[in-house]
């Protein structure tokens, strides 16, 4: 009989954020349960947590480089060996550089694993500013919101751990939905079961969404889907109107306060509640509890991201944790320091590991949503272009790691991205990669230069973005494309070279609990399944065959974990031993540390007067949706039903698990959940199929009756697809809610596309 043991690691399921016990039989995985001594997740495990061993060894997973053998869609492969899929690739795109320039080469990766620490810099250094993803519509918007607020790339979290000894007494959910009967568990590494706890223990809770995320809240505010903005800045109103500021923490460590107060003077309740169709007395209500129930945390969401005024509504609730005093405030909202001495691999807390320094200036503006786009150029203005910026370039690769602090601490954040936005051109300001529909388009129509090379790592972006039919259309032109995944995808079938990948099981990594870097936890290699590769490995190999030495020092993962612990005095297997570091909070650091605020002002800016060097209010705007029933009327009289797409579900973490037995019996047809009596008026019986229909495209789904929302509002599940069905597409335009999404106006600012504030309308399926 096979030995049995436990071990602690750290689940990858999705963001991650959790400690589990991992069950074996010998070298064979057999159960994942929740570490009830772990101080991060204390025990909490969620369905797709506990069904990692099911895709450990599912029988369609693949376990070996895949060649592609007639034509794409055709699913036809060759096995080869991992040196034949890298030689073949770094052939490939030493190629293109060498004839065609670095910039015909691309990249995008999914969100929240941890391979996007590394993709980036593999961009850079390779000399491509065509990184393309989801940042514009998943998380960036607030990093940017408070780098321009605070200066700093650390976001504030809720003190649900009581780390400083206090307890939330008011706790805000707004946007997001990790918790509850519908909840996700898992969002920015903040642990779904953790909040939930804290929501039992406060005084009081308050959920902003329009749908009825938790069923026993003291108030929940259900505004009209993509009206966040409005109602922050009416609860600013009211808390300046009646007095209800934080003045110590305002007088002391903030400016711009008497610019806000004119401001907001208009905003009332009474203008909010027209927008967001909640009642003024609510609003007032809602901001009342909010400024006088301390502390007070905010448990913010992808739901802010995802409109026409994401930064400004980020910044909004930036300004409302600080004139309340609820920011940096034992059990409000704080951050966490990073253990002394650690080394961060993440592109956005440090944006040197992003590899920016490698990337030569001069190809900036090669970015195919550049305004300023170099292939628009004469040769004659290319080459003088390049020749000016040839030197500052070499300063940077020189000597940016050991003058980039100085030089980011001297000029402030704001002015650092003002700057490579002008060099870039980029259309969206606080847009920090490549604008996903200017990308894909500029693969269909050629304009101003269609790619050669293109690596997709861990996406499936033709289920999981906007205007699938027009990717499609990309990936079948693109002449050489590579994937990383777990399974032949929709998007995968269209590839000439398959890489296959590890799962969190089969590899040792150092995994910060997202973004916040709450803790360090210790993910073991415990087992492995055939001949695959975790991505960050592949990438290193890659980068020695190219010739990335500088950028890539590393020879192996172990390398990049030793370099992170060098200076922390716990070495490698210390700290495999032990598991976890667990941070400390920085509360109240502002009054002790001389540069907290790394702003212009050194300050909290609450009026930001550097963002109009980037054409951007300095004070928090409001925009209603490019699509409702306000702005396009005539529109609303075909398309009556106001849309919620994009929204994230238990079961699944974006596309994957579909294929997962345990998940996929919780959820095994696509849903959209509409208002019961809505749904009889249609004619719609409760689980029929139905028709949800947009100006681009209709497609098929089950109806959820769901009276946690307004009467003409909808929200549908979105990257479905049906592994079970035969390739290539497996399904996936029958029921791919982002097929209903095409050409939109995008937020000026980051890019971002309306994906939970559109309209639909929805009839019966008569075919059944």
């Amino acid at each position: 009989m096979a030995d049995k043991r436990i071990v602690r690691s750290a689940c990858q399921m999705c963001h991650g954020g959790c400690q589990v016990l991992v069950h074996l039989e010998g070298d064979k995985v057999v159960k994942v349960t929740g570490d009830p001594q772990s101080p991060v997740s204390k025990g909490f495990i969620c369905p797709k947590g506990a069904a990692s061993p099911e895709l450990l060894y599912h029988p369609d997973r693949i376990l070996q480089p895949l060649r592609r053998r007639g034509g794409k869609g055709e699913n036809k492969w060759e096995r080869i060996t991992w040196d034949e899929a890298l030689d073949e690739m770094a052939g490939k795109l030493d190629g293109i550089r060498k004839q065609f320039g670095p910039w015909y080469f691309g990249m995008m990766h999914g969100t929240g694993r941890p391979y996007e620490n590394l993709g980036i810099r593999f961009a850079n250094a390779f000399g491509t500013p065509n990184m393309t993803g989801v940042a514009h519509l998943c998380f960036w918007p607030r990093i940017h919101a408070n780098l321009a607020t605070q200066g700093m790339s650390e976001m504030p979290v809720c003190d649900v751990y009581a780390s400083s000894g206090v307890k939330p007494e008011c706790l805000v959910i707004w946007g997001c939905n990790i918790t509850g009967p519908i909840g996700h568990h898992s969002a920015d590494g903040m642990c779904g079961g953790i909040l939930t706890r804290a929501m039992k223990s406060a005084r009081k809770v308050i959920v902003i969404d329009p749908r009825r995320v938790v069923n026993d809240a003291d108030l929940w505010l259900g505004l009209r889907p993509g009206t966040d903005g409005a109602l922050a800045l009416a609860m600013i109103h009211v808390i300046i109107r009646e007095d209800l500021v934080d003045h110590e923490f305002v007088r002391k460590y903030t400016v711009g306060f008497e610019e806000l107060r004119e401001h907001v003077k208009s905003c009332t309740p009474e203008w909010a509640a027209a927008i967001t169709r909640l009642s003024p007395e609510l609003i007032s209500e809602a901001a009342r509890t909010y400024a006088t129930v301390k502390p007070a945390c905010m448990q913010w969401g992808n739901g802010i991201d995802h409109s026409r005024c994401n930064f400004h509504t980020a910044r909004s609730l930036l300004i409302l944790r600080a004139i309340t005093g609820n920011l940096h405030r034992p059990g409000g909202d704080i951050i966490y320091a990073r253990p002394e001495g650690f080394r961060i691999r993440s592109a956005y807390h440090d944006h040197r590991f992003a590899g920016i320094q490698f990337l030569p200036l001069e190809n900036m503006a090669y970015a195919l949503d550049s305004e300023k786009q170099a292939m628009r150029l004469p040769a004659w203005h290319r080459f003088l272009r390049q020749q000016a910026l040839k030197p500052a370039s070499y300063l940077a690769s020189k000597f940016y790691d050991r003058v980039g602090p100085w030089i980011e601490n001297r000029i402030g954040m704001v002015n650092m991205m003002a700057n490579l936005h002008n060099l870039r051109g980029s259309r969206y300001p606080m847009m920090p990669i490549v604008h996903p529909p200017a990308f894909w388009e500029s693969i269909v129509s050629g304009d101003p230069y269609r790619l050669k090379a293109f690596w997709i790592i861990g996406s499936n972006p033709l289920v999981s973005m906007s205007n699938s039919l027009m990717i499609e259309k990309a990936l079948q032109l693109l002449e050489y494309v590579v994937v990383t995944d777990f399974f032949l995808t929709p998007t995968a079938q269209f590839a000439d070279l398959f890489l296959p990948a590890c799962t969190w099981m089969e590899y040792n990594d150092i995994h910060t609990s997202g973004g916040h870097t709450y803790s360090l936890m210790a993910r073991k290699a415990l087992t492995k399944v055939g001949d695959t590769m975790e991505p960050q490995e592949c990438m290193l190999r890659l980068a020695q065959r190219l010739g990335l030495k500088k950028a890539f020092p590393w020879k192996n993962l172990r390398e990049i974990g030793e370099w992170m612990l060098a200076g922390t005095g716990c070495g490698y297997e210390e700290f495999f031993e032990k598991g976890i570091l667990v941070n400390k909070p920085r509360v109240f650091g502002y009054q002790t540390e001389k540069h907290f605020f790394k702003t212009p002002s050194g300050k909290f800016e609450i009026y930001a007067k550097d963002l109009m060097k980037m054409g951007i209010e300095p004070l928090p705007v409001y925009r209603e949706p490019a699509l409702s029933p306000v702005s396009t009327p005539e529109t609303a009289k075909n398309y009556p039903l106001i849309l919620i797409g994009g929204v994230k579900i238990p079961q699944f973490f974006i596309s994957e698990g579909r294929q997962i037995s345990s998940l996929r019996r919780r959820m095994p047809d696509p849903m959209v959940q509409i208002y019961p009596a809505t749904a009889q008026s249609l004619g719609i019986n409760d689980n029929d199929w139905v028709w949800v229909e947009t100006t681009d495209k209709r497609v098929k789904m089950r109806a959820a009756f769901f009276d946690g929302m307004a009467e003409d509002t909808v929200c549908a599940q979105f990257a479905w697809w049906f592994p079970e069905e035969d390739p290539p597409e497996h399904g996936w335009k029958r029921s791919s809610l982002n097929q209903l999404f095409g050409k939109m106006s995008y937020d000026p600012e980051t890019g971002s596309e309306s994906l939970k504030c559109s309209l639909c309308r929805i009839y019966p399926d008569k075919e059944k």
